[in-house]
């Protein structure tokens, strides 16, 4: 009886770690999972709220074009910013001095803002004054930035692992560069996997 109960306790003990928690995925093709040091994170894409950004993140990502790409701006209590392909692959033509002024070969998107409001764990779409000139960069937000409402596109919201967001090495006060940044290890669309 007591081998019974040590071993019940055991097993419930193993579910209720967080590494045996299991994601409620309800849109395969619209769940994206970025692969950190320190684990997973799964972010439900929008696709009815930013159709043309999701098309693009999935589209990147399918190509490989996120994989290894730093987090070369991180703000503590704000977001970190990563999706440079151009300059920001640290496994191929990473160059420091030159991460988060580059993107994709793809046009520049034109915006999609909504009323979704940028809260804790919303991804939006990085982009330079213009606000039809994303591309490819993104970020996540550590805390809530309601002052980014309709000036930025949210394509998506992190639904589990936002722990290992807040993990992500963080930049100098200010500037927000980091050096020796974090980078997504591994970036898929839940459906490939």
């Amino acid at each position: 009886m007591l081998r019974k109960l040590c071993l019940l306790a055991a097993l419930l003990f193993t579910f209720a770690t967080p590494e045996a928690r299991a994601v409620d995925i309800k849109d395969p093709e619209n769940t994206l999972i970025i692969e950190l040091r320190s684990g997973e994170v799964v972010i439900e894409m929008l696709p009815d709220v930013a159709p043309g950004h999701v098309d693009r993140i999935k589209k990147l990502t399918r190509d490989g074009e996120y994989d290894n790409v730093a987090f070369h701006r991180v703000i503590e209590g704000f977001m970190a910013q990563t999706g440079d392909v151009q300059f920001g692959d640290m496994e191929d033509g990473y160059n420091p001095s030159r991460t988060g002024t580059g993107g994709s070969d793809l046009a520049d998107l034109k915006a999609e803002f909504s009323s979704v409001p940028f809260d804790r764990g919303v991804v939006g779409m990085a982009r330079a004054q213009n606000p039809n000139s994303g591309n490819s960069q993104f970020f996540i937000m550590f805390d809530d930035g309601h002052f980014l409402n309709n000036q930025y596109t949210v394509w998506g919201r992190v639904i589990d692992g936002m722990e290992h967001v807040d993990n992500i090495k963080r930049g100098a006060p200010g500037s927000g560069a980091v050096t020796d940044p974090d980078r997504m290890i591994k970036v898929t669309v839940a459906a490939d996997r």
